[in-house]
């Protein structure tokens, strides 16, 4: 893998942690964005979908916020990211602290750019299906 890809998920992760989601430049046209678990799973293709999930996401929630707590490179194009998750519900005032709130996403990316993002709302999920322990 080149560090250039662990780079560029790491940028990406620091505007987040400070709750600024408005860049996409990162993300290829084509993304193949899905969500497993959590409120709303599902997939979305192409960038305006996946903006539209994600803005529809965000809306329900206030200080919404993921916190990058370890990188790992799995091959030449993807890299695990352990994350936190924080926020509460607008309408319920659900706290995610109070749930299992420890993710992770897996970032395909070609060229520079993000093809395929696929956010894990429960961490185990995501190390059970690459057949990795934390």
């Amino acid at each position: 893998m080149t560090r250039g890809n662990v780079d560029l998920v790491r940028a990406v992760l620091a505007e987040w942690a400070r709750a600024d989601f408005r860049s996409v430049s990162w993300a290829h046209e084509e993304i193949e964005y899905v969500v497993i678990g959590g409120p709303e799973p599902g997939k979305w293709d192409g960038l305006a979908a996946m903006t539209a999930s994600v803005r529809d996401f965000m809306s329900a929630w206030e200080d919404y916020g993921i916190k990058a707590e370890g990188f790992r490179e799995l091959d030449d194009e993807r890299v695990l990211v352990l994350v936190q998750l924080s926020g509460r519900g607008k309408a319920s005032g659900l706290e995610i602290g109070d749930t299992d709130a420890r993710g992770a996403e897996i970032w395909h990316v070609s060229d520079g750019r993000v093809t395929r993002l696929v956010m894990y709302w429960h961490r185990d999920d995501a190390l059970a299906a690459l057949g990795l322990t934390e």
